[in-house]
């Protein structure tokens, strides 16, 4: 059973990339209504990722923490299941 809640990252600003303190997290593409399904995303030992629904790339930020990013807006509140 996990300890802590995955952190959630959308892009209705429709940046490139998005930096991100986590290596585990769930990208939902848009805000809903306009999000595509929720996935989950491992980096592993990889700096970067791309979603495979809306290809942006996340990249890992070693100078924020999990639930933050680089642009802040990209967090997103308010999680849905």
């Amino acid at each position: 059973m996990a300890d802590h809640a995955v952190p959630h990252f959308c892009n209705d600003a429709g940046v490139s990339v998005i930096e991100i303190g986590a290596r585990e997290f769930m990208c939902v593409g848009a805000n809903p209504p306009f999000d595509h399904p929720h996935v989950f995303l491992d980096m592993g030992a990889d700096n970067e990722i791309v979603c495979p629904y809306c290809s942006t790339l996340y990249r890992h930020a070693r100078d924020l923490k999990p639930g933050q990013s680089r642009p802040p807006e990209c967090v997103m509140t308010g999680q849905a299941a």
